[in-house]
């Protein structure tokens, strides 16, 4: 297998963690499979930047004299406000001749400002969403993934989304064992899909002013097995379902609708992780009724089926540890931490 070049772009107020995370699960690649990996780092002129956090980073050369990578990662920070003009037009002139063109956070507002992202579907920080798709028409912005593919190009959301895209690009690259044993040394989950929410369902919608809406709200995060209808809903809050309604999308930014949906495939998600309640059990309890609605919302939210999901991201058991018999030393698998990770 030949080595890949990994180039990440450099600029002052550049956060920080949108480079060390990429950076340290192709490292750890490299040390699982040596010879894969050449990582570099590079700014415009060559010079040292700044982050948004204070940390000085030193580049191993300029954008001028780097070469063409096969995987080129730009990352975000407050540095993407204004960029430099001369990075942009190198990234207009780079992007498009790379096997794989990354961005992490709001590096993507530098590639829609390339045009490197038109006619394509992206995602970043679900703080800047919003602007990135008013300030490019022409991307498919999609605020709720924490990354997307599409064609050579990934787009991933805030921060920490970096590492699980640099974990499945690993895993392409490599294969899952690879990936897990990086994952398992940063101490991190191999994987969370690409098409989890960035947040959770209380966190995405906003929190009603107002009481009535406020604890209709709390309810429904507690009671997601419980008849959850508009009707039910507006008599619980004393309002006319229509007013209902109406109301709660203007106090939350949803409707109650989308909101019981993130609910209940969030409570779903958790007993599939946490518990052992098998599949009938996990849809009654979510609010599903059937395995076969619980298995639709799941296809049609996460891309993946309810047992395929516990199956990729609940942890296996610990394995027995028993006390080796006199004079026989305990075998690597009876020690083995077994243990695989799981979705944050």
């Amino acid at each position: 297998m030949a080595q890949r070049t990994v180039l990440l772009v450099l600029f002052d107020d550049v956060q920080s963690l949108d480079v060390t995370g990429p950076v340290e699960v192709f490292a750890g690649a490299e040390k699982h499979t040596p010879g894969t990996y050449r990582i570099r780092t590079a700014s415009l002129d060559g010079a040292p930047v700044r982050t948004s956090s204070g940390l000085t980073v030193v580049p191993d050369q300029a954008l001028a004299a780097a070469s063409e990578p096969d995987t080129l990662i730009v990352p975000g920070g407050q540095g993407t406000r204004n960029p430099d003009p001369r990075l942009i037009e190198w990234l207009r002139g780079q992007g498009p001749h790379v096997r794989r063109l990354v961005s992490v956070c709001t590096g993507a507002i530098l590639l829609a400002r390339a045009g490197l992202l038109d006619g394509r579907r992206a995602t970043t920080h679900w703080a800047y969403s919003d602007r990135l798709a008013r300030d490019h028409p022409a991307v498919d912005v999609d605020p709720d993934p924490i990354y997307v593919r599409d064609g050579h190009v990934a787009t991933s959301a805030g921060v920490t989304s970096g590492i699980d895209l640099a974990l499945a690009l690993v895993e392409e690259d490599l294969d899952r064992e690879a990936a897990l044993t990086v994952a398992r040394h940063l101490v991190v989950f191999l994987r969370r899909p690409g098409n989890q929410a960035q947040f959770s369902a209380q966190l995405a919608a906003q929190t009603a002013r107002r009481e009535p809406l406020r604890e209709v709200q709390r309810w429904i995060t507690e009671h997601p097995g419980a008849d959850l209808g508009v009707e039910s809903l507006a008599a619980r809050a004393g309002l006319s379902p229509r007013h209902f309604a109406r109301a709660f999308r203007a106090e939350t930014g949803m409707t109650p609708g989308r909101y019981v949906d993130r609910v209940r495939i969030e409570h779903a998600r958790r007993l599939l992780e946490d518990t052992g309640a098998g599949v009938e059990q996990v849809s009654r309890a979510s609010g599903y009724g059937t395995p076969e609605a619980m298995r639709r919302a799941f296809v049609s939210a996460l891309g993946t089926a309810p047992a395929e999901y516990r199956r990729r991201f609940r942890p296996a058991p610990e394995p027995a540890r028993t006390a080796p018999t006199t004079g026989t030393a305990p075998t690597a698998d009876s020690t083995r931490d077994a243990r695989t990770a799981r979705t944050r």
